[in-house]
């Protein structure tokens, strides 16, 4: 029974998003109580307690580390319905800190400095950000960063991997520029 209801729940999501979800029905085939489990942990971010534009930057970095396709893809679609400018997505994707503007890059900056355990880049800016926005925004960038990676992580590790292809935002394709290969900015 729980099987049916969470399959029900991967077709309407696969419908909303245009995205293909056969590593999510793989886990729910294997086991129903990991795919709620995974399920659960993935929406832990408190999606109020950054804005958007910091949010969706957070995100990017993250899945742009693990994929540069489905999830980035599905990452900006859903920061655009969330209300993020296309402009600001394209620019996060780009990594043009000048024209995400200085919400965005704060928090694009903050996450690639983790992933790249730069702590002497890292610490001033989780300090701003605490400044800026209190301690509750810098969990949520963090925990944003951690499970934008969950989804390409698992989806790679099953076997659904896809080739890197370009991101479209608002109907201008966007070639994303990789976390791992490029140098963060000073």
């Amino acid at each position: 029974m729980l099987k049916a209801v969470f399959s029900r729940i991967i077709d309407r999501f696969e419908r909303q998003w245009g995205y293909d979800a056969s590593y999510m029905r793989h886990l729910l085939r294997a086991s129903p109580a990991s795919f709620w489990k995974f399920s659960v942990v993935t929406g832990v971010a408190d999606r109020k307690a950054a804005p958007a534009e910091a949010l969706a930057a957070a995100g990017i970095v993250g899945t742009l580390a693990e994929d540069c396709g489905p999830c980035t893809q599905i990452g900006v679609d859903m920061a655009a319905a969330g209300g993020v400018k296309p402009e600001i997505l394209r620019a996060i994707l780009a990594g043009d800190e000048a024209a995400m503007g200085e919400t965005a890059a704060l928090a694009w900056k903050f996450a690639r400095a983790s992933l790249a355990r730069d702590l002497e880049t890292v610490d001033p800016l989780r300090d701003e950000i605490v400044r800026r926005w209190a301690d509750k925004a810098l969990v949520a960038l963090s925990l944003t960063l951690m499970t934008s990676r969950m989804y390409p992580t698992l989806k790679y590790a099953l076997g659904y991997g896809k080739a890197c292809s370009k991101v479209v935002v608002a109907g201008t394709a966007v070639v994303p520029r990789p976390v791992a290969s490029a140098p963060l900015a000073a």
